[in-house]
């Protein structure tokens, strides 16, 4: 295995299982050292032992509620002194959706944006100064491809992660000179817990795994494109199968996208 991230310290936000799991993994096989968040303190210590036992030099977990916006400076903080440094920030916790626009409750709908926008804002703009600061670094977003259309659904979902393209690609643009680096990773369909996590209209779980995000790629294939892409300091990386079309569909025939969402089976 190639230890392209040697002695690197990478923290991963999500990181109990899905994406942010195989992610942790992938890292920590390539020499870095992990920190890993999520709300399961029993699932982070076995993410952490596993760590090491790919050969993480050092691994630590630091379990957090991310829906407690309040405290995320500190949770920053204390990422921050747990090696001293960060040099790639991965936020890549979020919460899902399933409801319409018009059934969806209001505390809903605040729950999902503290959680896949609020939360990573407040800990950027608490990790980019001492980034700058220690002469550059690296941010890591894990958007959707929901974050490119309105999907049916996801009214509170889409827009967060509407909302994160905006604020990441404006700190790139801010920032670039400064040896800051950001990328976007955009997911389709990958075989992750999200589903299940998903709060229904009310503000009860979802409970189950959709169809087609069953149909989509693992999360081992998802971290082997998203490491790569982290490594070459792309500017944003597409993971998924030919639901990825729709990004390009949207691009160049915003007409037939908008024709397109409104037949998409969205569970």
């Amino acid at each position: 295995m190639k230890q392209r991230f040697q002695n690197k310290v990478v923290w991963i936000t999500g990181a109990s299982s899905g994406i942010g799991e195989a992610t942790a993994y992938r890292f920590a096989q390539e020499g870095a050292k992990v920190i890993v968040t999520a709300l399961e303190v029993d699932l982070l210590e076995n993410v952490v032992n596993k760590c090491k036992e790919l050969g993480a030099p050092d691994a630590a977990s630091l379990p957090f509620d991310l829906s407690k916006t309040d405290e995320l400076d500190g949770l920053a903080e204390a990422a921050w002194n747990t090696f001293g440094h960060i040099d790639i920030f991965y936020n890549n916790a979020g919460i899902s959706q399933r409801g319409t626009t018009v059934e969806t409750e209001m505390h809903v709908i605040r729950k999902v944006m503290d959680i896949d926008y609020f939360a990573p804002v407040v800990m950027t703009k608490n990790i980019l100064p001492r980034m700058i600061e220690q002469g550059g670094g690296q941010l890591v977003v894990t958007t959707s491809i929901a974050g490119r259309f309105g999907f049916p659904l996801r009214c509170a979902y889409s827009s967060a992660k509407h909302a994160l393209y905006g604020f990441f690609e404006t700190v790139q643009a801010e920032t670039y000179d400064q040896n800051i680096r950001v990328t976007i990773v955009c997911p389709g369909r990958v075989q992750t817990n999200i589903s299940k996590y998903a709060l229904e209209k009310d503000g009860k779980q979802h409970g189950k795994m959709d169809a087609g995000q069953a149909g989509g790629v693992t999360p081992q294939q998802a971290a082997d494109k998203i490491v790569k892409a982290v490594y070459r300091k792309r500017r944003e990386v597409l993971v998924g199968r030919y639901e990825l079309l729709m990004a390009y569909i949207k691009q160049f025939c915003p007409g037939l996208a908008a024709r397109l969402a409104r037949k998409i089976k969205p569970m």
